[in-house]
């Protein structure tokens, strides 16, 4: 029987088959050319940008940057500058969805929340319709003087003190975000009820808000507004074909007196705004060419027209920050 042994050198002594040489070869020159990429990727890659290992890249990992405090310092001096001796009016949050740089200031800070409650009422009238409790085509309609009591609205303070109020829920979605109509969010709250609010609240683990009672208005915080709007972008809230239509009517906002305001024309913001006597609320999703990020600014204030402005203000510096 032939022996396929391969034998190198002196007669008689037994060397490596040379298979296995040249295995030994290739594992050697694959470590030489990978350890070279890696380098190269590193001195190539951005400063801001710390590569954990090639893997992360591989697996989509979110990386974070290696000068998050400094980052972090900057937005700080940003948003100083511009709110000065009035930062304690304010409770903000900026995160960016793709660095994962961010900026909190009074996150915890508990705020009447105006208007921003209706992000609540949407993601809860969708989940009622994908339960089959309701449909978009559903006619709801009460007296005015209905709502006014309902939800405890004085007559000095009620926009309409008589007449009815008809739309389909479809419409009521509408118009309760985009022009932030009151009456088509009360038609909606009649229709699912304060106590599916308070479980929705609790579902998805909004600690720090409350859905309110006839004695108490709906409270919030930035980081639980922020978190709203994180599950939401994640779709975590609703079904894809939910998430995106919800998404829409956020873009379609004509409240633009705020976040948006003072962004570049082409750029998309998919937002909600609140106020209310010294209350002056905007939070939402900057789609941005380097990555969209979520913006959150709750303030109480004795001048809303100032906070108005300043919210704008922070939403152009924060936008530019994250463009550069």
């Amino acid at each position: 029987m032939l022996n396929n042994t391969v034998y190198y050198g002196n007669r008689g002594q037994r060397k490596f088959p040379r298979i296995l040489l040249f295995a030994c070869l290739f594992t050697l020159l694959l470590i030489i050319v990978l350890g070279f990429g890696f380098f190269y990727y590193n001195a190539s890659a951005p400063n801001e940008v710390f590569i954990l290992s090639p893997i992360s890249r591989i697996t989509n990992e979110v990386i974070y940057s290696r000068n998050l405090k400094k980052n972090n310092r900057n937005l700080k001096a940003i948003i100083e500058n511009i709110l000065g001796e009035d930062m304690g009016q304010y409770g903000i949050v900026v995160e960016n969805l793709k660095s994962g740089i961010r900026y909190y200031f009074n996150e915890d800070k508990s705020y009447n929340t105006a208007s921003l409650y209706k992000l609540w009422v949407m993601a809860d009238v969708y989940q009622q319709i994908e339960e089959g409790k309701l449909t978009k085509d559903l006619v709801l309609t009460k007296d005015v003087s209905y709502l006014n009591e309902r939800f405890n609205l004085a007559s000095e303070s009620a926009e309409l003190n008589e007449g009815t109020i008809s739309l389909s829920v479809h419409d009521a979605l509408n118009k309760m975000i985009t022009i932030s109509d009151n009456y088509a969010s009360h038609l909606l709250v009649d229709a699912i009820g304060v106590s599916s609010l308070a479980n929705f609240l609790d579902k998805y683990n909004f600690f720090e808000s409350k859905a309110g009672t006839l004695e108490q208005n709906p409270i919030s915080s930035a980081k639980d507004i922020a978190s709203f709007f994180k599950k939401l972008y994640r779709g975590e809230l609703a079904n894809e074909v939910d998430t995106i239509e919800m998404l829409d009517l956020l873009k379609g906002q004509q409240v633009n007196t705020k976040l948006s305001k003072d962004l570049p024309e082409n750029v998309v913001i998919a937002h909600k705004t609140g106020e209310l006597s010294g209350l002056s609320h905007d939070a939402g999703i900057v789609y941005s060419p380097k990555g969209d990020y979520i913006i959150v600014v709750m303030s109480k204030t004795e001048n809303p027209p100032v906070a108005n402005e300043n919210i704008a203000e922070i939403s152009n510096e924060v936008y530019d920050y994250f463009a550069d």
